[in-house]
């Protein structure tokens, strides 16, 4: 008999995590709301952060993805929030009323995003002196904070004045670095002392030469550096480092942890999801298969030395960073304790490890892949691919895969389809233009019932046309892209396009559902159930109200004892609770716009609570705004 149990300790009342718990499996032991009473759920409070008042114009360069954590009793019980600048907010978890408020006064960004903080207990500072309990949170100006829990103070002692200034350490690594480049939106993972962070790198399809994605180890208590690891080996002592041409140990940067870290504090271990290496679309500058790139990598929180690593994806030439928070969950096999790492990734694959070793609980085969790139790339000439689970999401695609309501919106996805290339997973980017899983798929990740052995993620089927364009006949007004905006690379020579495959309806030239919701089994590696996830009625140009699922790019489920999956996700602007045995809808609600976070759930006096961000999506559901919205049973 196989049963799962949750990683490292939790408490059944408390999400006092970014992903429920340090593993971030975002599970709750509640059970008071259930699937009996679920349909009774009604808001308890509902408040918005300020931030469309005070930031007016800016909002559109925002996203609200925030997922709160709750703090326990002794660090003042509050519900605490970070908004997209950065803006920390510690709410009565019972009202929504404001207790404190601390505005780090972020400098001007190009997008402003906090997905979370972190809560900590400093177990050597006597229970009534301050910052026995610590807030800490990264900024968009590479500041690490660190405040005080119950009062939102900034913790003495704590680098300068309650904040370390990580920008100098960039700039030390990167001399190349222009500011704004490199950004900390994701909270940190604290194990044993030590504060992880990982960040986002935003010049990595701009230029060949780029900063680094370094992961930084930081003291907890006094914020003084412990330790860097960079993705790219630059050290020769590194075991990768001979895999890297020395032009790329020089040049290449990004591979960057931009999706949230896990830890485990048995085993003192980080769990890292790496991106691509710079640049995005073209890999002839760093030759070979650019390990830590694109991996799960397992990090000893002492002292950043690698424990493991995983790669899921070999020289990317695609943009498919690992997006997704890796799961640390144990199961039980006859008795015997198994600690695993579950990774979800773009191309809608999902990997199981054992989390001491990185072994594969699956069994992964490596496949033959195309090696038609763009002209002095070498591609990797197999990729990885799990036996089980079966891929969430396709990454094929063929002419015959043309989808319309119409006859003639099939023919003219079919034509566009069949004028690019085309075809199975992983197959490059060309001048011509490919086909292919979009690069913003599947950024949610998943969540782990303990008590069923059922991952479940949503997960989305949109597909991109790439288009690499010699940088001499680049124009933007002949190749407009209506995707993500058009990058010329410097030092490369080619300018990429990224447009969605639209109908001219505007609407997915594949089949439904574009969105779901998907069980996986641990047990088998088996999908227990997949449902479709949204309605189409707000994104087509009619209202349709079919249940033909929305692709949503962000903001994934949390599953409770109480037989729930909870998650937002979609473009129509609803909040939903499904059934964890059979996917079946069991309640919806409006929120005041789409809510393209994770969210989260706690009891307080004996009274449970379910939160979620709702502020829309800048690139899918450009209605932004800075709600948080609270549901309870009357």
């Amino acid at each position: 008999m196989l049963v799962a149990l949750i990683a490292g300790p939790a408490n059944g009342s408390d999400w006092s995590h970014y992903g429920g718990d340090q593993g971030g499996t975002r599970f709750s032991e509640l059970t008071q709301v259930n699937r009996s009473n679920v349909s009774e759920l009604r808001i308890a409070w509902q408040v918005r952060t300020g931030a469309a008042e005070r930031r007016g114009p800016l909002l559109g360069a925002s996203q609200f993805q925030a997922t709160p954590i709750i703090t326990p009793a002794a660090a003042g019980n509050s519900v605490v929030i970070c908004t997209p600048w950065n803006r920390i907010i510690a709410l009565d978890p019972t009202t929504g009323e404001t207790r404190w408020e601390f505005d780090p006064k972020l400098r001007a960004s190009p997008l402003y995003n906090c997905r979370g903080v972190s809560y900590w207990e400093d177990q050597l500072t006597p229970a009534t002196e301050p910052c026995r309990h610590r807030i800490f949170s990264g900024t968009g100006d590479l500041r690490l904070l660190a405040l005080d829990a119950r009062t939102g103070r900034p913790c003495d002692g704590f680098g300068v004045g309650g904040e370390v200034r990580v920008e100098p350490l960039i700039i030390e690594e990167s001399p190349e670095y222009k500011r704004g480049e490199v950004k900390f939106f994701s909270p940190p993972v604290i194990v044993r002392g030590v504060i992880v962070l990982g960040s986002g790198t935003f010049a990595k399809n701009k230029r060949v030469r780029n900063p680094s994605g370094a992961l930084h180890g930081f003291d907890a208590r006094s914020g003084q550096l412990r330790w860097t690891f960079d993705p790219i080996p630059r050290s020769a002592d590194d075991p990768e480092h001979g895999n890297w041409s020395p032009t790329a140990i020089e040049e290449a940067g990004a591979a960057s942890a931009w999706a949230p870290l896990s830890g485990d504090e048995e085993l003192g271990l980080v769990f890292a999801p790496t991106s691509s290496a710079s640049p995005d679309f073209y890999g002839g500058f760093r030759p070979g298969e650019n390990r830590y790139a694109n991996s799960t990598v397992a990090l000893d929180a002492q002292t950043g030395k690698v424990a493991w690593h995983f790669q899921n994806i070999h020289h990317d030439v695609w943009d498919w960073d690992t997006p997704a928070q890796p799961i640390a969950a144990d199961l039980e096999i006859d008795g015997e304790r198994k600690p695993i790492v579950i990774q979800l990734t773009k191309q809608g694959l999902v990997f199981v490890f054992d989390r001491r070793t990185g072994k594969p609980i699956f069994e992964i085969e490596e496949r033959p892949v195309s090696q038609d790139g763009l002209p002095g790339d070498v591609l990797s000439t197999t990729q990885p691919f799990p036996k089980a689970p079966p891929p969430l999401s396709r990454a094929s695609i063929y002419p015959e895969d043309a989808w319309g309501i119409t006859v003639w919106e099939r023919e003219f996805c079919r034509r566009a389809i069949a004028s690019h290339d085309h075809g199975p997973a992983f197959t490059p980017v060309k001048e011509k233009g490919t086909v292919s899983v979009s690069s913003i798929n599947n950024w949610a990740g998943g969540a782990f019932d303990r008590s069923r052995n059922l991952l479940i993620s949503n997960a989305s089927n949109l597909f991109w046309i790439t288009q690499a364009i010699p940088e001499a006949e680049y124009d933007k007004d002949k190749f407009p892209s209506t995707g993500q905006p058009a990058e010329v690379v410097e030092g490369l020579g080619y300018a990429f396009i990224r447009n969605p495959l639209l109908s001219p309806l505007g609407i997915p030239c594949t089949a439904p559902p574009w969105g779901k919701l998907v069980a996986v089994d641990l047990i088998d590696g088996t999908i227990r159930w997949s449902v479709p996830l949204g309605n189409i009625g707000k994104l087509a140009p009619v209202p349709l109200p079919l249940q033909w699922g929305t692709p949503g790019t962000a903001g994934g489920p949390i599953v409770t004892a109480g037989g729930l999956v909870f998650i937002g996700a979609t473009t129509d602007e609803l909040f939903r609770a499904f059934d964890v045995e059979t996917g079946q809808e069991l309640w919806s609600a409006s929120l005041p716009t789409a809510a393209h976070a994770t969210p989260m759930t706690y009891a307080v006096d004996g009274k449970q609570f379910i939160l979620i961000a709702a502020g829309g999506h800048v690139w899918q559901y450009p209605k932004i705004s800075d709600y948080i919205v609270a549901f309870a049973l009357p």
